[in-house]
């Protein structure tokens, strides 16, 4: 009799591919050796390595090293071994290329036996060439479909930093890649993209070859990094994530996305202005604004600045707010500039509906997203330095495919959802609960739903059911969310109804807090308005004293959705997990 559940199995069944050894899965799963290395011969897991290049073999197990923490020397002297083996066998990879490719040129047979001549006509084909782009070709191509406040971008890209404060979706990223595109077509030099995850980061690289298609019929090619062909020599694009651990041997203009959303901000500055040391090379930071706690927020201000260089009553003013909504230099000699929303309008963008905006967000959501207002989070229940810490990048989940049909597997998952009030979006959350007591939460997947029906997102619900193995679902059925779960308890009858009450709210919040302030909830660190959400919700009081908690939700708007949703994901661990870890270890 199998004593251990699927879902283990097929943890370290993940674990062995990704490169882990038998006994490292081990200490992990807390199963035996025999018992590992016994599923990995029925289900012959060797198998699928089949087909796995050395070089690949090698890159995997190092990939796995590199991630781990507190790492042990026989693990650092491992990584060295490997390091050594990947060069030596990427060299002989080149070595083979060069060889094969200068036989073809000179008509020779190479393996198999073709014959490959040149083309005199046809010429070389060179990969990435941009060569033959002009100045001229941009500004017919690129800049002709430039907003205002993306053209006042472009008119101060001589400065060495820029640092721009955003309303939410203007297309600052989609603007910031075509001028890095642009300036690397035409000078050689390098781009360095930095954002939260790998995943955030690839966004630049998108545009990039989606515009390069598009405006040039040039097919752009490069998973890593894009190293372009130019008329000054070759220019490479480099992608990078937060936890990129080579990063600073890297050198180029630097582009820092969504920067007030990153987690331990002053190591990744440190780590940026390193490799744009350089006179020669530009810092471009960009970001809407979180919370004033944030540990980017002084150098925003300046106070950062005037901390450093303070003299006795010599304190530096820096540009009002208003000033840099005009862009304006400060003491340090960064150009600031502010684009809110109403700025963006005013600039030509008609991609919003304010009045619709200011229906769907309540006031102080509005400020913040749209009118670049920092959060005031030293009031709020959840502070940002703990949500921060929640921040992952989710490629780093060995078991957990987003693309794939059965994205997590056979493994438990549970769900929440909170409903929409009138104008405001519904929400829907799956988690992965931790193998172990105690151990920590994912967020996997999360939805948003606008003005559809009950009978719809029941629908949609139902069809997740049938690619995650879900074992609860918590569902608000206050007002609009009874409908929703009549119909998922059908297919569902575990579905779990949360009755709001100021009791259940408190409940609610302190296992968010709970869960939270200890460490044990993950989520993919380009997903900013999650933290966001939970840095909303204020402590209230009910006219009889009572304490409560809110998000500015009325009848007419509802809000911090995701965190509600989360939090009736969460609401199947009881609130007292601690307290009984303690007694079973003891």
């Amino acid at each position: 009799m199998n004593q251990h559940a699927d879902e283990v199995i097929q943890a370290a069944k993940s674990l062995y591919l990704k490169g882990n050894k038998v006994g490292e899965i081990c200490k992990t799963l807390s199963v035996p050796k025999r018992t590992v290395y016994h599923w990995r011969n029925i289900g012959q897991w060797d198998s699928l390595f089949v087909d796995e290049s050395a070089v690949h073999c090698v890159a995997r197990r190092y990939t796995v090293l590199v991630e781990r923490e507190d790492k042990t020397s026989g693990e650092l002297k491992e990584m060295d071994r490997l390091l050594d083996h990947m060069l030596r066998l990427r060299e002989m990879k080149i070595r083979e290329m060069e060889a094969a490719n200068e036989e073809r040129d000179q008509g020779k047979p190479v393996v198999g036996g073709r014959t490959r001549r040149p083309n005199k006509k046809r010429g070389k084909v060179i990969k990435n060439d941009v060569s033959h782009l002009t100045a001229k070709d941009f500004k017919d191509k690129f800049h002709a479909h430039y907003y205002e406040y993306q053209h006042e971008l472009r008119r101060n890209k001589h400065h060495r930093t820029r640092n721009i404060l955003k309303s939410r979706q203007i297309g600052a990223t989609w603007y910031f890649a075509q001028e890095a595109f642009e300036d690397a077509t035409l000078t050689g030099d390098n781009q360095i993209f930095l954002s939260a995850t790998r995943r955030q980061a690839d966004v630049f690289r998108a545009y990039i070859v989606a515009v390069a298609k598009e405006k040039f019929d040039i097919e752009l090619k490069g998973k890593d990094e894009i190293v372009l062909h130019t008329a000054k020599g070759p220019a490479t694009l480099y992608f990078l994530s937060n936890n990129s651990k080579s990063a600073q041997s890297y050198h180029g203009h630097v582009y820092i996305d969504e920067y007030f959303w990153i987690t331990k901000f002053n190591e990744l500055y440190k780590v940026a202005t390193g490799m744009a040391a350089h006179k020669k090379w530009r810092r471009t930071l960009f970001s809407t604004p979180s919370a004033v706690t944030h540990d980017a927020y002084d150098l925003w201000t300046g106070d950062r600045f005037n901390k450093r260089w303070r003299r006795k009553n010599k304190r530096k003013e820096f540009p009002s707010f208003k000033e840099c909504q005009a862009g304006a230099v400060g003491p340090d000699k960064v150009w600031r500039y502010v684009i809110t929303l109403k700025d963006a309008e005013n600039g030509g963008c008609d991609l919003f509906d304010s009045d619709e905006l200011r229906l769907e967000y309540s006031p102080d959501e509005f400020r913040n997203l749209f009118m670049c207002e920092f959060v005031d989070d030293t009031q709020a229940v959840f502070k940002l330095h703990d949500l921060e810490a929640c921040y992952c990048d989710i490629d780093d989940w060995t078991d957990f495919d987003p693309d794939a049909l059965r994205p997590f597997g056979d493994m438990p998952v549970w769900g929440g959802y909170d409903p929409s009030r009138h104008r405001d979006d519904s929400s829907f959350v799956i988690l992965a609960p931790p193998l172990k007591p105690g151990g920590k939460f994912r967020i996997l997947a999360r939805f948003k739903w606008v003005n559809k029906s009950f009978s719809w997102q029941a629908d949609q619900i139902e069809e997740l059911t049938k690619r995650f193995n879900f074992v609860h679902i918590g569902i608000d059925v206050t007002g609009p969310g009874y409908g929703v779960y009549e119909n998922v308890k059908a297919f569902f009858p575990a579905a779990m109804p949360i009755h709001y009450s100021l009791t259940t709210k408190i409940e609610l919040v302190l296992k968010g807090k709970d869960v939270i302030e200890s460490g044990r909830l993950e989520w993919d660190a380009g997903q900013s308005d999650i933290a966001h959400a939970f840095l909303t919700i204020r402590q209230d009081t009910t006219g009889s004293g009572m304490v409560t908690y809110s998000a500015g939700r009325t009848e007419a708007t509802g809000h911090a959705d995701v965190a509600w949703a989360i939090m009736h994901a969460l609401y199947n661990e009881p609130l007292n997990v601690k307290h009984k870890q303690k007694v079973v270890i003891a």
